[in-house]
């Protein structure tokens, strides 16, 4: 594991794994790559696991915008991934009190290298919100696991 992130935790209960990651740009590959182990290791591929990824992404991309707008150093972002039998979620912490903003406007540049986002996060998920907490908030997104058949 890099010396940069930190494991939280994992439950087999739960099926769930936390990591905190520095606030910069290079977390956003480094949490990529740990949601592919972790699909991996879940069974989880295909489609799913490429929307999964691009979920993730534009989340903690948010995230790291987030933290470099604060004037003082601040905390790492949490990132946890959360299986259960029909979903997936994926959950991104970050200090900011700020709204995720969704800009569904058609003024958007072509080239622009952000401001739909949320609009990718809104067409790829099954669901997404914010649950507001004492320090900042944790933007989610859940994607429907497919159902098992009994052997």
């Amino acid at each position: 594991m890099s010396a940069r992130a930190r494991f939280v935790a994992t439950s087999p209960v739960a099926s769930a794994v936390a990591y905190r990651l520095p606030a910069d740009a290079r977390s956003v590959g480094w949490a990529r790559r740990e949601l592919r182990r972790q699909l991996r290791a879940w069974r989880i591929g295909g489609e799913l696991a490429a929307s999964a990824e691009l979920l993730t992404s534009e989340l903690v991309t948010n995230a790291v915008r987030a933290h470099v707008a604060r004037p003082a150093p601040v905390p790492a972002i949490g990132v946890r991934f959360v299986r259960s039998d029909d979903r997936l979620r994926l959950e991104v912490h970050d200090v900011s009190d700020e709204e995720p903003v969704v800009n569904e406007s058609t003024g958007v540049e072509e080239e622009a290298e952000c401001g739909r986002g949320l609009v990718l996060v809104g067409a790829l998920a099954s669901g997404w919100g914010v649950v507001r907490g004492d320090t900042g908030k944790v933007v989610w997104a859940e994607l429907p696991l497919p159902v098992r058949e009994m052997s």
